[in-house]
C-alpha cells in the first residue's frame, strides 16, 4: 500500500493533537482550527522530521502553520533530498 505524504502528515497531526482525521482539512491552522499550543507545534515538527527523515530549521518551522503548508514543505524537502541523492550516484 502506497501511503501518500498527505495521509502520513494528517495521521501524525491526528496522533499529536488528538484530532479526528476527518476534522483535519488542508487549510486547517494548527493553532486556530486544531487547538495546538506552542509545545504541540514543536512536538508536531519533531514528529514530521522523524517520519520523513528531514530537518526543519526553527525559522522554517515557525512558518509551518497550516496542514497545506506542512505538506508542501515536506514535499519540497523530499524532492531536494531525492535530487541530491541522485546527483551523488
Amino acid at each position: 500500500m502506497n501511503v501518500t505524504i498527505e495521509e502520513r502528515v494528517k495521521k501524525i497531526i491526528s496522533d499529536q493533537l488528538g484530532v479526528k482525521l476527518e476534522d483535519i482539512l488542508d487549510d486547517s491552522s494548527f493553532v486556530e482550527d486544531l487547538g495546538a499550543d506552542s509545545l504541540d507545534t514543536v512536538e508536531l515538527v519533531m514528529a514530521l522530521e522523524e517520519e520523513f527523515g528531514i530537518e526543519i530549521p526553527d525559522e522554517e518551522a515557525e512558518k509551518i502553520t497550516t496542514v497545506k503548508f506542512a505538506m508542501k514543505y515536506i514535499q519540497n524537502e523530499l524532492e531536494k533530498k531525492n535530487k541530491k541523492n541522485l546527483e551523488n550516484l
